[in-house]
């Protein structure tokens, strides 16, 4: 799987790209990830990548030619992308479920924004696509664009060592993961539930189930309303609820 990425702050993004699952994904060759510097695609000896807005007001404009340019050099180079996102706190929210729709597109470009924002000309000509990883607002689409590419890149085959802890992730079925322990069995006067000591596997897994059902219902319950729910979970949240009307 193929991102390129397109910022005015490339060592940021690199220094994040080499750690962690993306940098082992990159090691493995599954992914494949090159970060473009912007001002390599301008045309002045300033490397200008904004100007002043018209109509005026504060701040600066991204210009929309170097960002043209900058995808149009990836195209040449790297093939066409499948999908050219512009990373604005005005696009669509991305969630799990859009993670795993864009693990499945062979070829994404990222486009990170800065100053007050990108010529609206880059959204209509030069974008197929616009996403937001929250409603607060960042200093520009790097960090954005990194967490996208983490998000996605866990979900590709082969990336995480382990298939079944990207499976169990919270909101991966709509749900908020269960408690996790580890040893000690008691830290600071408060152990480990008897139920992860018994060696009682269907136990464990009936807790964990219940727990993450538990904790859902009380963090984020509109979480619920869209949850993949099977047989035995929906049973579970129906005794739970009974259990807090009983305590009411």
């Amino acid at each position: 799987m193929k991102f390129d990425i397109v910022t005015i702050f490339p060592r940021m993004v690199e220094a994040a790209l080499a750690e962690g699952v993306v940098g082992r994904g990159v090691a493995r060759g599954i992914l494949d990830v090159r970060v473009h510097d912007l001002r390599d695609h301008t045309t002045d000896r300033h490397r200008t990548v904004d100007d002043m807005p018209y109509g005026g007001g504060p701040g600066m404009v991204m210009k929309p030619e170097p960002l043209a340019r900058a995808v149009d050099a990836i195209r040449a180079q790297r093939g066409a992308p499948d999908v050219v996102i512009l990373l604005s706190p005005q696009g669509r929210k991305f969630t799990q479920g859009e993670a795993a729709r864009m693990s499945t597109i062979p070829h994404l470009v990222l486009l990170c924004g800065r100053y007050e924002g990108m010529d609206e000309r880059v959204r209509t000509m030069v974008a197929t696509d616009e996403v937001s990883i929250g409603d607060y607002v960042l200093s520009g689409g790097e960090l954005p664009a990194l967490v996208l590419v983490d998000a996605i890149s866990r979900l590709v085959p082969g990336v995480v060592g382990d298939s079944r802890s990207v499976e169990q992730d919270s909101f991966s079925r709509g749900l908020l993961d269960y408690p996790h322990y580890t040893r000690p069995s008691e830290f600071a006067g408060e152990r480990v539930p008897d139920v992860l000591l018994s060696g009682h596997h269907e136990e464990v897994r009936r807790w964990r189930r219940m727990t993450a059902l538990r904790r859902t219902l009380s963090r984020r319950p509109e979480l619920l309303n869209m949850a993949a729910l099977d047989d035995e979970e929906r049973q579970m949240l129906e005794e739970i609820r009974k259990e807090q009307e009983g305590e009411r």
